[in-house]
């Protein structure tokens, strides 16, 4: 039988809420609840805005800033990553759904459950299967270029919003095409209102604060203020368009946002429609958990905590099944609710779960009070959201740093700007993987000589030192499998088709972690090439895991020379009085 104590701890290791609810003071929680309270206050409009953006109802966007955000308080492991509706997320709903053609606006939002279902199912397996690792595969440089990527679609096609005209369309030159088309529809009223609240959200989210503490305002408060600037335009052109009745005047409205808890529901179980969605379900799955743990583990490592990638995707996988039972769509955690969470004094997982009472007392009480709210503030509100995420800087950097990583990121944000962001996000996975392929297929290969004086081996291209006419050491710097294998074997035949009279190879293993079955053979087959040209082959500096599966196959056996400790060791056995010093001056 189980110790009881082990029980204990599967129990706190698989629900981390049984961890940090046994220190939880009275000091936490009021710190939990500042924290709360600034992000409700942030939450409201961009829950509204996000849902509006997926091409769903705004009280979509209240329902998954609820159930969602009480499911990662118990299941997740970060203390500060605030969930919920995000944009990138939110456009990938919107491309996802309206791929299926649906009119209905009931078969919409119940694709839109299907799709957070569907994504939760994905991420708790993943996390009960301990695939956390597959994030490392995704290179960020892509991934910047993907987020930059949308959040110019984003930007973009909120535009219709702030001007009043009809634009739909899934790549940047469609939005754009369709903006210009219909610009003679413009609503100038709309405009002005578009115009001066996008203007007054820039100002406050750079101005507001400083304006505030140069009165004299405590730094927690003038926070709390600035920080509700999205509330404030939210009432102040709620009332401007009751008041001189802009509805009739062509300014677009949210209108009736049902009151109420929210509702329970259920995913669609339709093959066809789960066959449908099951592909953007996994992008969505992958960039959400990418985007989430980016942040988390940021803001984790400011306090020393610890972020467990399969446990995290448990947490957001619950969160997503909890969006699905409750009305909502696919949530992940927010890069700019977060960071406020953190900023505001966050200590545990329970501020999300108080900022979801906040939230429903807001779907329970004001949603009467949101008819008249227009539009084009909720677009303003996502605009200046996203446009934090545009960095055109990874383009500068990677062009500086790499010229594969470069080409890499560029045709991710082109392919997502002129297809689409499925097809951007599907190029920038498939980029991710290809570039990991073809650095490793080719690894760096250096041929190295002993530092005089010393017991160490550098590159003879770089530093002066002494070789042997009839020894080359080869030092692989990269584990050897499948797609680098015939590299080695290339690069090693090169080398020995020369004048000079070589007896031996050895290859320095010092960076082998690997050898898979492929790179076995290659080396089998380098052993009998060598063996006919009169050739030893020998290897040093073997690690002990590579060193043991080694031993399991006949390759040891047949080796024409020998495996050493030391590459010194090595180059006393084998070399001989002839040692000379390279050419290259030291570098």
């Amino acid at each position: 039988m189980t110790p009881p104590k082990l029980t204990r701890a599967a129990f706190e290791r698989h629900l981390p809420i049984l961890q940090w609810s046994k220190t939880y003071t009275r000091d936490t929680f009021t710190s939990d609840a500042v924290a709360a309270v600034i992000v409700t206050i942030m939450l409201i409009p961009q829950s509204l805005a996000y849902a509006l953006l997926a091409g769903l109802p705004a009280e979509m966007g209240l329902y998954a800033s609820i159930l969602p955000l009480v499911a990662y308080a118990i299941f997740g492991t970060s203390r500060a990553l605030a969930v919920g509706p995000v944009a990138v997320v939110s456009l990938m709903t919107a491309a996802a759904i309206g791929n299926l053609g649906l009119t209905n606006p009931a078969d919409y939002a119940l694709a839109a459950i299907t799709l957070a279902f569907i994504s939760g199912m994905i991420l708790t397996v993943m996390g009960v299967l301990r695939l956390g690792f597959l994030a490392n595969f995704l290179s960020h440089p892509v991934i910047a270029g993907f987020i930059t990527a949308s959040g110019i679609l984003i930007a973009s096609s909120q535009l219709k919003h702030i001007i009043g005209v009809p634009a739909e369309g899934h790549t940047l030159i469609q939005i754009w095409g369709d903006l210009l088309a219909n610009l003679t529809l413009m609503n100038p009223i709309t405009l002005i209102l578009g115009v001066t609240t996008l203007g007054f959200l820039f100002w406050v989210r750079k101005g507001l604060k400083p304006l505030l503490l140069w009165t004299g305002m405590k730094p927690r408060l003038a926070d709390i203020l600035a920080k509700a600037g999205p509330v404030a335009a939210v009432a102040a052109t709620t009332l401007v368009v009751w008041f001189f009745d802009l509805e009739n005047k062509g300014v677009a409205i949210v209108g009736t946002v049902p009151m109420g808890l929210p509702p329970l529901t259920a995913p669609s179980f339709d093959p066809d429609l789960w066959r449908q969605l099951f592909v953007s379900a996994l992008l969505i799955s992958i960039i959400g958990f990418v985007e989430s743990v980016s942040v988390a583990q940021t803001l984790a490592a400011k306090k020393r905590q610890r972020i467990v990638l399969d446990q995290e995707l448990v947490g957001l996988g619950t969160s997503n099944i909890a969006a699905a039972i409750s009305g909502g769509y696919p949530v992940t955690g927010g890069f700019a609710r977060s960071v406020v969470n953190f900023d505001a004094g966050s200590e545990t997982p329970a501020a999300g779960a108080f900022t979801a009472i906040g939230i429903l007392l807001a779907a329970l009480l004001l949603t009467p009070l949101l008819f008249f709210l227009p539009k084009a503030t909720l677009a303003a509100t996502i605009i200046v959201a996203v446009l934090s995420l545009v960095d055109f800087s990874i383009l500068k950097k990677s062009w500086g740093y790499s010229k594969v990583d470069f080409a890499a990121v560029a045709a991710t944000v082109l392919l997502t700007l002129g297809l689409g962001v499925e097809t951007g996000v599907s190029a920038g996975v498939v980029l991710s993987i290809a570039l990991f392929l073809y650095k490793t297929s080719r690894p760096h290969v250096a041929e190295v000589g002993l530092v005089p004086d010393t017991q160490h081996f550098r590159n003879i291209l770089r530093h002066k030192v002494q070789t042997n006419p009839e020894l080359v050491t080869l030092r692989i710097d990269e584990s050897l499998y499948f797609a680098n294998a015939r590299f080695l074997e290339d690069y090693i035949y090169n080398r020995i088709a020369c004048d000079e009279p070589i007896k031996h190879v050895v290859l320095m293993c010092s960076a082998v972690n690997e050898i898979d079955m492929s790179a076995l053979e290659s080396l089998e087959a380098i052993n009998e090439r060598l063996r006919d040209l009169g050739i030893s082959l020998h290897m040093s500096e073997v690690k002990g895991p590579v060193m043991d599966r080694l031993k399991r196959s006949h390759f040891l056996d047949d080796l024409t020379g020998q495996v050493y400790l030391s590459q010194y060791d090595a180059w006393r056995v084998l070399t001989g009085p002839r040692a000379v010093d390279s050419p290259a001056a030291d570098d």
